[in-house]
């Protein structure tokens, strides 16, 4: 009996919760066909009919977490003003989900770093992010909430501040538990108004 494009489909999301499944528990130092081919309980042999090579694996898995951090529910801001305060948190390892994410994409930038087409595909990630900041940051300063400046040099410092908070709380969460996180966000949104206070 031939196979369905809706077999296919069902197989694929079985293929990327099992991949999800191997970042979790290994995060990208342990992803490999194999491992996700004992996570499926299947022969690695059926994983080629996905991923040629462990460098598609990781291409797939970075797609895929990618799209899952995107997907992630998030608080939503009650008002403009409240945009990138919103947007800075919804980074953050705020919440177990949000943990794991962020440990996987930590770990993802071994293997990202040391692939020159994988470097290139996370340095478009982050400049996405960097432009929807940009965009709130200039946004903010129209509505005189935000000191005026280079709106792109201002998201990039917010960048490297939220990402710099999320290593550090992957590494001491009991340092920085939720609660000082957004503390620390807080302080870091007033260097930026007008008037700091």
């Amino acid at each position: 009996m031939a196979r369905t494009k809706g077999d296919h489909d069902a197989r694929r999301r079985e293929v990327s919760e099992a991949v999800w499944r191997v970042l979790d528990a290994h995060g990208f130092g342990g992803l490999t066909l194999r491992a996700v081919a004992a996570e499926l309980g299947a022969t690695t042999g059926l994983l080629t009919h996905y991923f040629a090579t462990k460098r598609d694996l990781v291409a797939y898995a970075l797609d895929l977490l990618e799209q899952r951090t995107l997907d992630r529910p998030r608080e939503t801001a009650p008002d403009e003003s409240a945009a990138l305060r919103v947007a800075l948190l919804g980074v953050l390892p705020l919440t177990a989900e949000a943990a794991t994410s962020n440990r996987i994409w930590v770990s993802s930038w071994d293997p990202a770093l040391a692939d020159a087409g994988l470097s290139r595909d996370h340095a478009r990630r982050y400049a996405r992010s960097r432009d929807r900041l940009r965009d709130l940051v200039a946004a903010g300063q129209r509505r005189g909430d935000l000191a005026a400046g280079d709106p792109a040099d201002i998201a990039a410092g917010a960048q490297a501040f939220v990402l710099g908070l999320v290593v550090q709380s992957l590494f001491e969460p009991a340092a920085f538990p939720a609660r000082r996180q957004v503390e620390l966000v807080d302080g870091y949104l007033r260097t930026l108004s007008p008037t700091p206070r």
